[in-house]
């Protein structure tokens, strides 16, 4: 990988909230408030205390990360750095640009993570091998 990519390039993007009485409304739009045209939308959810989610890293596709309800941890690794940002407000994502080994953790009851992808699933497209993404990243041999 020639650009290297690092922990501290994925950012936090708040996204407008409009509230009244009714409650909250809150809305992403393409190319407006994220840096990729969305082409693939899914959320996770009911997952079992202590165990976690993702654990692997993408090549091409930059993902954003958002907690819908409830709050759960982002482990972000670059080979070298790790960062751990924790979502907790459904009106701030998480963006992961490509090359970042990420994994869910410590997900609170009820939550709920919405993903926002910039391509169409492929499994070629997954690292899912952590000593491979190492290799990949240059970071091992």
């Amino acid at each position: 990988m020639n650009n290297r990519i690092t922990v501290y390039d994925c950012s936090i993007i708040t996204f407008p909230r409009i509230g009244n009485r009714a409650g909250n409304l809150t809305f992403v739009e393409n190319n407006i408030h994220l840096p990729f045209e969305v082409k693939r939308v899914f959320y996770i959810y009911d997952i079992p205390g202590g165990k976690s989610r993702g654990g692997h890293a993408h090549k091409k596709t930059h993902q954003l990360l958002v907690a819908v309800s409830g709050a759960f941890d982002v482990i972000l690794d670059d080979g070298i750095n790790k960062r751990t940002v924790t979502l907790n407000r459904p009106y701030y994502g998480l963006h992961l640009p490509p090359g970042i080994w990420a994994s869910l953790q410590n997900f609170s009851s009820g939550a709920v993570c919405l993903v926002l992808t910039s391509e169409l699933y492929d499994e070629s497209d997954y690292i899912r091998d952590y000593d491979e993404y190492l290799r990949y990243m240059g970071v091992l041999s």
